[in-house]
């Protein structure tokens, strides 16, 4: 059995790269089906991040090839993905996705953000039927993982995301937030994110510019109850030009799959802005065409730009990401002794029922010479079931512990030759 993983994030692509292995919902579902659809590949799902796009899948040989091409032809991509890629497999992917479950590979280590995605991604998967048993317990055991982490070390501790790094960085432009008035376009996680930093930091006056009027008035109005001084502005996003017309600072995060801020969006009102316009996009692909940069007062800054305030803010949290990366080995370690064990289960239910089926064929037949009565029948019956569970015993036993060393398939080839299995 081989669990594999090949994934593209922060550490491997730019930004504009990995826009373009993002991955919508729907549009993930269509992908993991499609993908099951070649008898080779048993389970997968799919995570799919500002940061990153990982693939996991069970197959019953390495196939990274061929997951690689199906990526690539359906995402349409005309160059080289090797570039850009990494690829683990067995106990490298099983550590792997321990430690992005538990923060410990985030552009942001530590940030929260990634359980629920992870989580997210999992559950999308099960829903469809592409998950099973291993990939379950995969999952499932990430999950504990990173609970573990949190609950032993201070990973965690301040709270450091991708939206308060964003804050941050505006902080850090205007000296201080209080006076500015602020848009946020988009009001999914990361936008609510943003406004709790925000408001931290003495920013009254907002601006949400949403295409769901909705969502964002109920935002604003769970807003307002909690702090009754903030002054909240609702724009819908046919309107979003005369929103930047208003604002100091901009904070994007939509799952739009274009810009929706271009540069001739700009130019219709650069000329009314007396300040400088400072545009935070933390969405993937980018909400913000590049070429706004090109005003002198317009300044532009996406997620691999957050990246050195992220290492200022991470330097308290080394030692901690030390202890934490002992734990995901260890649990890794033992979960992938569990899968080279469940590699020899099928084998082991083979020969039971092999084993099971003898006996009772021979039983059968020597009790039709005998006349017994039931009481001694049954006797008879348990005993022998006895028997063949104390032969078999010390031989599965050691069939399991040799299984958990097994590193290239070898033990479970022969244990199939050996009780003729196929």
């Amino acid at each position: 059995m081989f669990i594999g993983l090949i994934g593209t994030s922060h550490k491997t692509a730019p930004i504009e790269i990995r826009e373009k292995f993002s991955f919508k919902e729907e549009e993930t579902k269509d992908f993991l089906l499609k993908l099951l659809e070649n008898e080779n590949i048993l389970e997968t799902f799919l995570l799919s991040t500002c940061n990153r796009t990982e693939i996991y899948f069970v197959s019953n040989i390495e196939n990274f090839e061929l997951v690689k091409n199906f990526l690539k032809n359906y995402k349409k991509l005309d160059f080289d993905i090797d570039k850009y890629i990494y690829t683990h497999k067995n106990l490298e992917a099983i550590y792997h996705g321990f430690k992005v479950a538990s923060s410990l590979d985030s552009l942001v280590i530590g940030e929260p953000q990634i359980v629920g995605q992870f989580k997210n991604a999992y559950l999308l998967a099960k829903e469809i039927g592409a998950i099973g048993q291993i990939l379950d317990r995969f999952c499932q055991t990430a999950l504990k993982v990173s609970k573990k982490v949190r609950t032993l070390t201070n990973i965690a501790k301040g709270e450091v995301s991708i939206a308060s790094v964003a804050v941050e960085l505006a902080k850090k432009i205007f000296g201080s937030l209080k006076g500015k008035k602020v848009a946020l376009i988009g009001a999914g996680e990361m936008a609510q994110n943003a406004i709790k930093h925000l408001i931290k930091e003495g920013v009254k006056d907002l601006i949400i510019v949403n295409r769901n009027q909705d969502k964002a008035k109920n935002i604003a109005e769970n807003l307002k109850k909690e702090f009754p001084f903030l002054n909240i502005e609702i724009y819908p996003l046919n309107k979003l030009l005369e929103a930047l017309e208003k604002v100091d600072v901009v904070i994007s995060s939509t799952s739009a799959p274009s810009f929706i801020i271009t540069y001739e969006d700009i130019k219709k009102i650069i000329n009314k802005k007396k300040n400088y316009l400072f545009l935070i996009d933390i969405a993937l692909p980018r909400d913000i065409d590049p070429k706004v940069q090109e005003f002198d007062n317009v300044f532009v800054f996406y997620i691999d730009d957050l990246e050195k305030i992220v290492k200022e803010n991470l330097k308290q949290r080394e030692l901690e990401a030390i202890k934490a990366e002992k734990i995901v080995e260890e649990e890794a370690i033992r979960f992938y002794k569990w899968l080279k064990e469940y590699q020899v289960y099928p084998i082991i239910a083979s020969i039971r029922e092999k084993a099971e089926k003898i006996r009772k064929e021979e039983l059968e037949k020597r009790l039709k010479k005998l006349n017994l009565d039931e009481k001694t029948k049954k006797e008879i019956d348990y005993m022998t079931k006895v028997i063949v569970n104390k032969i078999l015993h010390t031989q599965i036993a050691n069939a399991k512990l040799l299984a958990k060393e097994d590193e290239d398939g070898s033990i479970v080839k022969v244990l199939k030759n050996l009780f003729d299995i196929s």
